[in-house]
């Protein structure tokens, strides 16, 4: 019997996308980044959570706690350097490395045409999804170098407005676009010591931003439905299951790519 359970127990360890993986999320508070916890939780990995909003971090570590995960949380304002040095620095501290990061904390911003748009809107926008991921892949990638096996993972989370124009967003278009730039640089820098970096690009799904979107703007979700070939939003957990295939050692020979996760809006 006993050697029976430990067969099953490492074949059901086998089939699990991010065993023992220590893994790091920011924006983990709700939609995308809670959802990525969840699954990464499920897949077998330890998650360590950051945001600005303790009482949803800590809802979301209890909820995973309860599971039988490994669960921590740091608050933090990745859109500072030193708050993310320190958000790194508690990962590394507490479990002795960084496996696997979800650059996942980005805002929205109004849906206002260019030439009307505030300097604060974008100046807001470009400090959370641009600076932000910076940030953290300065601190993320350093930690992985200190890895004994010199690997790790990195996603950041662009946007299908990383890819095309979307109309009266150009600076939410503008930082996504430059969240695709640094994940190709820093995927071909750090190739060598293998630190793989990627990115997804979502179309719509239901978070708060999009939620949001749809309500201060009538008839947009119709349209959005309308040139989407699926003809519906993603789940946060759709997005969710693409991080973690793109963090797990199952993609090894994938770095440097973009992978939109829109139900085909990119390829009409």
């Amino acid at each position: 019997m006993p050697g029976r359970f430990l067969a099953n127990s490492h074949s059901m360890t086998a089939n699990l996308l991010l065993p023992g993986k220590v893994t790091f999320i920011t924006g983990a508070g709700s939609g995308i980044g809670a959802a990525a916890a969840r699954v990464f939780a499920r897949e077998g990995a330890t998650v360590v959570l950051t945001g600005r909003r303790e009482e949803r971090l800590a809802a979301v570590a209890g909820e995973l706690r309860e599971s039988g995960a490994e669960a921590s949380y740091i608050v933090a304002d990745v859109s500072r350097p030193e708050a993310a040095r320190s958000a790194v620095a508690f990962v590394v501290e507490k479990y002795g490395r960084l496996d696997a990061a979800f650059n996942n904390a980005g805002i929205g911003g109004d849906r206002t045409p260019l030439h009307l748009m505030s300097d604060d809107v974008y100046d807001a926008i470009m400090d959370t999804n641009v600076r932000g991921v910076w940030n953290c892949l300065r601190h993320e990638i350093a930690a992985m170098l200190e890895n004994g096996d010199g690997g790790g993972a990195i996603v950041n989370n662009s946007s299908v407005g990383g890819l095309v124009a979307i109309p009266a967003a150009a600076p939410y278009v503008a930082s996504k676009h430059a969240v695709v730039g640094l994940t190709r640089a820093a995927a071909d820098e750090y190739a060598r010591q293998g630190i793989r970096v990627n990115a997804v690009a979502p179309g719509t799904t239901r978070s708060e931003i999009t939620v949001d979107w749809f309500a201060r703007n009538p008839g947009l979700e119709d349209a959005v439905h309308s040139m989407t070939p699926q003809a519906r939003t993603a789940a946060p957990e759709e997005i969710a299951e693409a991080v973690a295939w793109l963090l797990s050692d199952r993609s090894p020979f994938l770095t440097g790519a973009v992978v939109p996760v829109d139900g085909g809006f990119v390829n009409q």
